[in-house]
């Protein structure tokens, strides 16, 4: 009995320390999570007031500086870059410094940003004001034609890297959005005409209304199907195939093809190929020329096939005879406006010049806000600098030249061709007997 006793009593003694030391460990744990709650709860109070205190000094420093400057002064790099947009480019700021800096007279810069407005204007809020409109187009511009790295702008212009290249995003899918309609679009019945009718006065081709060719834009390494956009020249590209009229304008553009891919693929892949071959380059009643009904033609170059609407010149050979050179001479000189017309592009626009560092699902809207920006500088007549040109005829990447087979001509081009032959030989041969 005394040891059933003895047993009973260790029994309870060890239960009850067990228990206790359970609520113990409870009680420790509970503690302890309270403590965390505690300080998660403090540093959240912290990081809130930190924020806060940050955004009412961003929404000081932003406010416009009211009043001229005391001393005006003419040298950017020391004036502060919060308000260096207000004080010197809008108030400084020559006509010279706008075609220079922005590739465009200050009254085609406002007129842009007017045209801009309705997808580009933002509200203040009640952190801190919108970055005004002009000042957002001003820096997608400058990063067009310069091409300077967004630390290089952001530094310039006082704002963030991010906002940089928010701007330049959305000003360009703004000009592709709301005026490649108005600057960049096919031809009219009256239009196709008035550009046959320059073809033929200035560049002595008749029946043609414009010249197809292709330029490739130097890119980074993309993240993925790199080997594709290596292109025959052992640089990465991407190539934009572009339609002009006679006086270097564009009229259609189709960009943002992997620099392998052969001009003639791109061509057939284009809405350009669609209207040639549903005869929208046909004329009602039919052109005559040489005694056969002639319509509308376009001028390639050895990258693009042979057809009854887009002709090129005969592969060069000694065995050519003297109409065929005539021809190739003629073609060259007329097909020669949308070579010049890149060249003008990119002495412009000089992202397209350099190694684009843009992510490629923004590359194709930059081009093409590039050729926009484009026809409306050579709609509304600013000035082109020639000395801009330097810089593209010293490239380290000159442009992939392509050529396809002569077994994809079609033989009614070939047919086309040769009344050209013939009727520049009469030409070239009446001009003689004149001279003579």
């Amino acid at each position: 009995m005394a040891n059933d006793e003895t047993l009973r009593s260790l029994m309870f003694t060890l239960s009850y320390v067990l228990m206790k030391r359970r609520r113990d460990v409870t009680s420790a744990d509970a503690q302890r999570r309270r403590e965390v709650e505690r300080r998660v709860a403090h540093r959240r109070y912290f990081q809130q007031r930190h924020k806060r205190m940050i955004m009412m000094m961003i929404a000081q420093t932003s406010r416009p500086v009211s009043g001229p400057p005391a001393r005006p002064t003419r040298v950017w790099s020391s004036i502060e870059s919060t308000d260096w947009w207000e004080r010197v480019v809008m108030r400084e700021f020559q006509p010279s410094d706008w075609l220079e800096k922005f590739r465009m007279t200050k009254e085609t810069f406002f007129l842009l940003c007017g045209k801009l407005k309705p997808r580009l204007s933002r509200q203040d809020t009640r952190l801190r004001p919108a970055l005004p409109l002009e000042k957002r187009v001003a820096v997608a511009l400058w990063r067009l034609a310069s091409n300077v790295e967004y630390r290089t702008i952001s530094a310039l212009f006082g704002v963030g890297r991010s906002t940089v290249c928010k701007c330049v995003r959305d000003v360009c899918h703004a000009i592709v959005l709301l005026l490649r309609p108005l600057y960049l679009r096919p031809p009219s019945e009256q239009e196709l005409e008035d550009a046959a009718r320059l073809f033929s006065t200035r560049w002595g081709f008749p029946h043609c209304v414009g010249a197809v060719g292709s330029l490739h834009v130097p890119i980074i390494a993309p993240s993925s199907n790199t080997n594709s956009y290596w292109n025959s020249r052992g640089w990465l590209s991407v190539v934009t195939q572009g339609a002009v009229n006679g006086l270097g304008q564009f009229w259609d553009v189709c960009a943002g093809f992997p620099g392998s891919t052969e001009h003639s693929a791109i061509l057939q892949n284009s809405t350009l190929w669609a209207r040639g071959c549903d005869g929208f380059l046909l004329h009602e009643p039919p052109l005559d020329f040489m005694g056969r009904p002639l319509g509308f033609l376009m001028l390639g170059d050895a990258g693009y096939p042979l057809k009854s609407w887009l002709l090129k010149s005969f592969p060069e050979s000694s065995e050519l005879t003297e109409s065929q050179r005539v021809f190739n001479r003629r073609l060259e000189r007329a097909r020669g406006v949308v070579d010049e017309a890149f060249l003008r592009l990119r002495a412009r626009w000089q992202c397209l010049l350099k190694r684009n560092d843009c992510r490629m699902d923004v590359v194709p809207t930059m081009i093409l806000a590039c050729c926009v920006l484009h026809n409306v500088c050579e709609v509304h007549g600013d000035e082109f600098i020639e000395r801009w040109e330097e810089a593209v005829r010293t490239e380290e990447s000159p442009q992939p030249a392509d050529e396809v087979s002569p077994a994809t001509d079609d033989r009614d081009g070939e047919e086309v061709r040769a009344l050209f032959c013939q009727y520049f030989l009469q030409q070239e041969t009446q001009q003689r007997t004149l001279g003579v």
